[in-house]
């Protein structure tokens, strides 16, 4: 049953004092314990996760300005996955003060997806007693790493945008990539692109389409600033 030493956890991991502890109590309480699945997480759960997702679409656009609608929609699919929610909800703990019933005690370990479910349902709560500002300064040190991985994991090979990524936070400017050749005839021109970095052109590269040319002017670029090494990165595959 919730007491006192839960809600100070609660409260300690959450870094917020709630006015209206109910409220606590409320995103901590499971179904199997409620006579009413009305009287239990699930509707804090449905707020928390668009509260989620607007924070995180939030922190990837602001963060990676270079990114298009496509690659944030990729990011936020793996930072915020329900596998993510039951992770940040393991390591700061908050699995552990979850309120279940007697028939869910007897397991061995609780499913990952309660987990991710009181993440979702404490955001709700946190919006609901101290607004976004609480739920910012619980959520965006958590959730900052998780984008940061996942633009790691999902960009790995993107070699466009670890140069990006570098050029701005080493640097302070972006690289900019110049035709330098183009042959054929429209329907299957190829092209000879340079990317040009802080005063230094790189070695070209030819590619059957722009895109494709710049991708490997820039991992060129990279594989001379000694950024990659690409024996690893194809092993890596």
């Amino acid at each position: 049953m919730m007491n006192d030493e839960i809600r100070a956890k609660a409260q300690k991991i959450l870094g917020h004092q709630f006015n209206d502890i109910g409220l606590l109590d409320l995103a901590l309480r499971h179904a199997s314990i409620s006579d009413s699945r009305l009287d239990s997480n699930e509707r804090l759960e449905f707020l928390g996760d668009a509260i989620l997702g607007m924070i995180a679409c939030e922190r990837i656009f602001v963060k990676y300005p270079e990114y298009l609608e496509g690659e944030m929609t990729k990011i936020k699919s793996l930072a915020v996955s329900r596998k993510i929610c039951a992770q940040i909800a393991i390591e700061t703990g908050l699995d552990q003060l979850i309120v279940v019933g007697k028939g869910m005690k007897t397991h061995a370990e609780l499913p990952s997806s309660l987990a991710a479910a009181v993440l979702e349902s404490v955001i709700a709560a946190l919006y609901i007693d101290g607004e976004m500002g609480a739920v910012r300064r619980f959520l965006e040190p958590l959730l900052d790493p998780m984008l940061e991985e996942a633009v790691e994991s999902g960009h790995q090979h993107n070699f466009k945008s670890v140069l990006q990524q570098h050029a701005q936070k080493a640097l302070g400017v972006s690289p900019n990539y110049r035709i330098i050749d183009e042959k054929g005839p429209d329907h299957a021109k190829v092209f000879h692109i340079a990317v040009e970095l802080d005063g230094t052109r790189y070695d070209p590269c030819w590619g059957q389409s722009k895109k494709a040319a710049e991708q490997s002017a820039a991992m060129c670029a990279l594989q001379a600033m000694g950024l990659i090494d690409l024996e690893d990165e194809f092993e890596e595959e």
